[in-house]
């Protein structure tokens, strides 16, 4: 099982110097990848009295292709992996020459986890149909991987008109990896059925073996092999009790995760040295 890190970007500061110290830290503390998170925009909540969603404009995220490509110079060896960009509220042929561009940089490092999203209000910003946007996303993945794939694409589909075009220069992987993120049934089943893996952005408690059963349910009935199909989970290192990020990431793996990614955000930690002293402290008792 690879152990990676969530980029605590809500809680360090929007320092090139200071990102780049924290990314070759993590790298050098062995860490596998470095998962980003995604938002273009946030809500001011005082117009918005009611709102219940889990971030706002007060919450810092990085434009993740950016990002990406700044990190690729700044490590060595890290996967960069976005978990996850939210895809259909983005042209997906600018998204396939982005998600390139990173991959070529880094020397075929990225993962590119997509998903549907949440927030309303980004995809009016964007002029992008929120509605839709489960619909679109199929689409844009057979698209992504077409125009990774082949110098020249032509494609027609509800959402998509390329004719006898195609992204240079290709990635280094063709195509690169696409793992989704999702919540509801639906979703999940689309990414049981289309992607490469799973983001499964749930604590370990006792309802998971069950969510989990229910994942690789999916999978059998869509002929997919499960040891062919990723599963990123998330350990939070929550508290001082190390004993039990422990306890969560072996449970993951007795449940077929492929990865982890530890976070760090919303765990009470004030400063990014701190961060860091956390993702110390369970990697030393990880591997021991």
């Amino acid at each position: 099982m690879k152990v990676g890190v969530v980029f605590p970007a809500p809680e360090i500061a929007a320092d090139p110097a200071v990102i780049r110290d924290y990314a070759q830290t993590v790298e050098g503390l062995g860490y596998n990848h470095l998962l980003l998170f995604d938002h273009v925009l946030g809500a001011g909540r005082t117009t918005r009295p009611d709102w219940d969603g889990p971030y706002d404009h007060a919450h810092k995220f990085h434009e993740p292709m950016v990002l990406m490509g700044f990190l690729s110079a700044m490590t060595q060896r890290l996967e960069l992996v976005t978990g996850i960009v939210i895809l259909p509220q983005r042209q997906t042929a600018l998204v396939a020459k982005q998600a390139a561009e990173v991959d070529v940089l880094s020397g075929g490092r990225l993962r590119l986890g997509v998903g549907i999203g949440w927030n309303a209000l980004e995809y009016e910003a964007l002029n992008a149909d929120f509605a839709t946007r489960g619909r679109r996303l199929e689409e844009q993945v057979q698209v992504l991987r077409a125009l990774w794939q082949n110098e020249l694409v032509t494609f027609e589909g509800n959402d998509h008109l390329i004719r006898d075009a195609g992204i240079n220069p290709l990635p280094v992987q063709r195509p690169i990896p696409i793992w989704g993120g999702a919540f509801r049934p639906v979703a999940v089943e689309r990414v049981c059925r289309i992607m490469d893996g799973f983001f499964p952005r749930m604590p370990m408690d006792d309802n998971t073996e069950r969510r989990m059963e229910r994942v690789f349910g999916y999978l059998d009935r869509f002929g997919r092999d499960p040891t062919r199909f990723g599963i990123d989970a998330t350990v939070y290192l929550s508290g001082t009790d190390a004993d039990q990020w422990l306890r969560d990431a072996e449970r993951w793996q007795a449940l077929g995760a492929t990865h982890i990614s530890v976070q760090t955000i919303s765990q009470g930690y004030r400063d990014w040295q701190q961060h860091l002293d956390a993702l110390r402290q369970f990697k030393e008792r990880f591997e021991t």
